[in-house]
């Protein structure tokens, strides 16, 4: 695990000298703090540096292969391709055998050199073969090409930054802040987007012209020509071929040379129990020995590692197949609140009883201030994810004691546990009630129900469930997760953040529309339109994989936990469970309103029945309680202090009021509160 970041230029004008490589790839220090490198060299003997030129920066975590054996940046032997990579390959002791059948020799033990030598042997298709998390960037001086590329799913991050003459990159914001003459403008779009999500989604950043590299997407950059962003795999092309589906021989041909279901190690057993009609209990077993195979190659590292547990289903399966494996106690870490409805620890440790874990406690107390300040600076963009307020503790915590440690992400998006898909459901269901029972639910119930002031209360999700009915799907869903819906977004936003936008142009390269041109709504969509194969649930839970999971949940976990230099591996992501799990019907995920039904089925011995029968309580902070007390006067001093705000984009009066009726418990604001303040502290800063 690492950081890393460089450039390549074309032009004198884009050159990068030693001095800022060397400071961008300090600044990301946090992310690796066991060794660095650095490269600068010329595109061609000919021409001058100056003139044409790479230059790549690493920082590095050491966790295989503790020597410095594949110190990065990392080249072949001829010096004519270079890498620096930030991740791990999980798969990378058999793709080294395969690779040592077609000739190859290794001079190293590390999954560096197998990263290179299969893209030496594969070109870009290498990519397809790769069970891992990753980012890297690879310049091949022999075919004359520059390459950057990001795993399946976007555990590891990438951000660049192209303006005709060079293209620089780095794992984090912070590292493109030291390359001068870059320019760090307010994206207004990406302000929407925020205020939306509570992230900014890719490809944009809350900078104009800097982009993320998504998921499962690779930039090349071919000398003479502009660069391109390509997608390498298609997690529709899987997910709209079920068990049920009678996919023929040719067809999974196509797929797979078209890179669609080609993930590490598949053979032609496997693809064929996932593409012709499998009984509950085929899959129920074959996904259990895919989760086995997870687990296991995730514990392979030189260091000190242990696992996240909370009191969910997912982090108490991925323990116990951890205890399975392991030779010794498995260390296990769980973070706690004062709030007994944000509490989960009493639970976790019943499961860390019974598995005889070594088991870690750490609670969270209720003056956040400190991690404010944490959030703004090692998000480097507004992000208002309120767990990564107990997500940074626990892995402070886990530092303490290990540096790998395995968690249970993936899981609700996987197999339908979240309790919106539940609803979402539900209300589905109610399209085909009569009109006149509808209109009664919409209505005269839902005037019944008072509003809540606590954010999990069943009041507070019945009233939200009822508001959404009639809708269509997607925007049913829309307001199940926006922080600010389309109409508190318009009372937001002031007249001179719609003027300023009306200014907007098309950006170059990325393609991103302007902001005029941009619904909310069209992050969702285009992923949405994808799985119109399959029922609506299960092509929500599909779109979360494409949206949610890499923009919120990866992104909390990476920045949190590097930022004390842990690794977190997630074996629910593995490719290979992955590709199952895209392919199972709904009904062997969801039955009536339990989720992760085949997931708590495969591991059943695991699942205490404390754990298994009760309701899902999420990972998140009290902020709603704290902003009505020790919160409070942060809130107003932010909010409404005109020294902490730069841009006038939001209405006053309107945020003022949002406090009053918070503070009032007229009704719970804490979520949009939150992002209102992420957001102002985050522009304080800003210079």
């Amino acid at each position: 695990m690492c950081g890393i970041c460089g450039a390549i230029w074309k032009t004198s004008r884009g050159g990068v000298s030693q001095e800022t490589l060397d400071a961008a790839t300090d600044a990301l220090v946090h992310r690796g703090p066991d060794d660095r490198g650095t490269c600068r060299r010329e595109l061609t003997r000919e021409a001058p540096l100056e003139e044409k030129g790479f230059a790549f920066g690493h920082r590095r975590l050491a966790i295989v292969d503790l020597s410095r054996a594949g110190r990065q940046p990392f080249a072949n032997d001829d010096e004519t391709v270079w890498l620096t990579f930030n991740g791990e390959i999980y798969n990378y002791v058999e793709l080294r055998r395969e690779l040592e059948k077609r000739g190859r020799v290794f001079r190293t033990q590390t999954d560096v050199e197998v990263l290179l030598q299969a893209y030496e042997e594969y070109g870009i298709d290498a990519l397809r073969k790769f069970n891992g998390m990753f980012a890297f960037a690879i310049w091949d001086a022999r075919k004359r090409r520059f390459l950057l590329a990001r795993d399946r799913v976007g555990k590891k991050p990438l951000v660049y930054r192209y303006d005709g003459e060079r293209i620089i990159f780095a794992s984090e914001l912070k590292a493109l802040k030291r390359f001068p003459g870059v320019p760090f403008e307010l994206d207004l779009v990406a302000l929407r987007q925020y205020l939306t999500y509570q992230y900014v989604p890719h490809p944009r950043t809350i900078y104009k012209g800097i982009a993320k590299l998504p998921p499962s997407s690779f930039l090349l950059w071919n000398e003479g020509d502009e660069p391109r962003v390509q997608r390498y795999w298609k997690l529709e092309n899987v997910a709209n071929f079920n068990t049920n589906s009678g996919v023929t021989t040719q067809e999974i041909e196509r797929l797979r040379a078209e890179g669609s279901i080609d993930a590490a190690a598949f053979d032609n057993e496997t693809i064929s129990l996932n593409m012709t009609t499998a009984t509950y209990e085929e899959a129920t077993r074959e996904l259990r020995r895919r989760l086995e195979n997870a687990v296991r190659v995730r514990m392979r590292c030189d260091v000190p590692f242990g696992a996240f547990l909370s009191a969910g289903v997912d982090s108490t399966i991925v323990t116990g197949l951890m205890r399975q494996f392991s030779v010794k106690k498995v260390r296990t870490f769980s973070i706690g609140f004062a709030q007994k409805e944000y509490d989960e620890t009493s639970y976790a440790r019943q499961t860390a009883k019974l598995f005889g874990t070594d088991h870690t406690e750490f609670f969270v107390e209720p003056c956040a201030n400190d991690f404010l300040t944490k959030i703004v600076a090692q998000y480097d963009e507004p992000f208002a994810d309120s767990s990564a307020i107990p997500t940074l503790c626990l892995c402070e915590t886990t530092r303490r004691e290990v540096t790998v440690a395995l968690g249970g992400d993936g899981g609700d998006e996987l197999f339908a546990g979240y309790d919106r898909y539940k609803a979402f459901r539900i209300a589905q269901a109610m399209r085909y009630a009569p009109q006149s029972v509808r209109n009664f639910v919409a209505g005269p119930l839902r005037a019944l129900i008072p509003r809540g002031s606590r954010q999990r209360s069943p009041l507070t999700r019945a009233r939200r469930l009822l508001e959404t009915l009639g809708m269509e799907p997607l925007e049913e869903y829309l307001q199940w997760i926006a922080i600010f819906n389309r109409g508190r977004l318009h009372g937001l936003l002031s007249d001179e953040y719609w003027r300023d936008c009306a200014k907007e142009w098309r950006q170059p390269f990325t393609g991103v529309p302007s902001a005029e041109e941009l619904d909310v709504l069209d992050f969702l969509g285009d992923a949405w339109k994808r799985f119109q194969k399959r029922d609506p649930v299960t092509a929500i839970s599909f779109t979360d994989i494409m949206t949610y999971l890499p923009c919120d949940i990866l992104t909390k976990v990476d920045v949190a936990s590097m930022c004390y230099a842990l690794e977190t591996r997630s074996p629910l992501l593995d490719p290979n469970v992955l590709e199952l799990a895209l392919q199972l019907p709904l009904e062997y995920k969801l039955k009536g309103v339990t989720g992760k039904r085949i997931l708590r089925d495969a591991c059943r011995e695991f699942l205490p029945p404390e754990i298994d029968k009760r309701p899902k309580t999420g990972f998140g902070a009290p902020v709603d309680e704290w902003f009505r007390k020790e919160l409070n006067s942060t809130l107003k001093e932010v909010l409404f202090d005109p020294s902490t705000r730069r841009s006038p984009y939001f209405n006053q009066s309107w945020v003022e009021e949002l406090v009053k009726e918070h503070e009032s418990r007229r009704f719970n604001h804490g979520a949009r509160l939150w992002s209102l303040l992420v957001f102002r502290l985050w522009e304080a800063q800003q210079s």
